[in-house]
């Protein structure tokens, strides 16, 4: 048995699985230590606004506030770190209206002062900004190394789906501006936190393209109102496919996978791609060891019909652990839906996407 099959059938037995899922709390920018006062800035900046006020633009800034904070000090956040967001939010939060949020001129505001004069600018310039962070020029962000995450995450083996008897998934279809410019967005692995929604975000953990990407998954959940819980998970890009014939070829057995067994939108029987249509992409992410949804591959494919363009995530997993089976079956399978295009644009990543393509 060679190293690499002994680590994943290591990532396989039950114990070891539940001690990696507990370890996955937080993200590989801010420590555990830190979450209090992470959440509670994301929660200022979002999910404790009514929700006629949110802005997910005023989301994705607050997490950028934050991570260019962990560029800047080339270490992963920690409790003490709250000190100088203090300084920087606390009187916009405590002493202006409304008290205990934070507007956008306000997360503009205190981030000069926290980060430096012109953060606003070059939050609000592509050329200054990418993999969530706001960068001094674009000199800057082209000599950034995204594999500085590497350093604090918790990136386990890969885990593909295994067992004979897998669940699979197929997620209402989200409309695109062009197919062009989505496959131009996606392409970009540094925009990538630029679809961030109200459910999570992905970012890239190594330079170059889609192709191999590994991305961590920042995951939201809500165990009670207002009370964001951030964890995560990671996948890679483990097939890129622009060949309509062979897009056709690795959908096959979902689309087989899928006639036997109803999606959780009731879309059970349902085709990955709908008959007529022009297969564009085929992008396929595979789980690593403790990621939420255990084993598992998500298959994001885009086409083209009737000119029009769609993207819709097909999934497929392995029966879930105890560990991960309950809460999935209390409010996973509704946030995984919700995350792919079946909810609320706010809360989806596809959804995002279509927006920034738009924009």
């Amino acid at each position: 048995m060679t190293s690499s099959s002994a680590s994943a059938l290591v990532a396989r037995l039950p114990g070891y699985r539940a001690v990696r899922f507990a370890r996955m709390a937080g993200s590989s920018i801010a420590a555990p230590d830190a979450a209090g006062w992470v959440t509670d800035f994301l929660n200022a900046a979002y999910y404790a606004r009514p929700a006629s006020e949110r802005d997910i633009a005023d989301l994705r800034l607050a997490y950028g506030i934050v991570t260019t904070r962990w560029q800047q000090l080339d270490r992963r956040l920690h409790v003490h770190d709250a000190v100088a967001f203090h300084r920087a939010f606390g009187a916009d939060r405590f002493l202006r209206a409304p008290r205990l949020m934070l507007t956008r001129p306000q997360l503009l505001e205190g981030a000069d002062r926290l980060l430096g004069p012109g953060f606003g600018a070059a939050w609000r310039d592509p050329a200054r900004r990418g993999w969530g962070i706001a960068f001094a020029d674009a000199a800057a962000r082209n000599a950034y190394e995204p594999e500085r995450r590497l350093r604090d995450a918790a990136l386990g083996p890969l885990t593909p789906p295994e067992a004979r008897q897998r669940r699979w998934s197929t997620y209402p279809p989200v409309a695109l501006p062009a197919a062009e410019a989505a496959i131009a967005a996606l392409a970009d692995p540094s925009r990538w936190p630029d679809f961030g929604c109200a459910l999570g975000r992905f970012t890239p953990l190594r330079s170059g393209g889609l192709e191999g990407q590994t991305f961590e998954i920042e995951v939201v959940a809500h165990p009670a109102p207002r009370t964001p819980v951030v964890t995560r998970g990671y996948v890679t890009a483990t097939g890129l496919h622009d060949d309509p014939t062979a897009i056709a070829a690795r959908l096959a057995p979902a689309d087989e996978g899928l006639t036997e067994s109803a999606s959780p939108t009731g879309a059970g029987g349902e085709p990955a791609v709908p008959a007529g249509a022009s297969a564009r992409l085929l992008l396929e992410l595979t789980t690593h060891a403790g990621h939420f949804l255990g084993a598992a591959v998500s298959r994001l494919v885009i086409w083209e019909q009737d000119g029009a363009a769609f993207i819709r995530d097909v999934g497929e997993w392995d029966p879930l652990p105890p560990h991960l089976a309950v809460p999935f079956r209390v409010a996973g399978r509704a946030a995984q839906v919700s995350f792919w295009g079946g909810g609320a644009p706010e809360d989806s990543l596809l959804h995002q996407l279509a927006a920034s393509v738009a924009a």
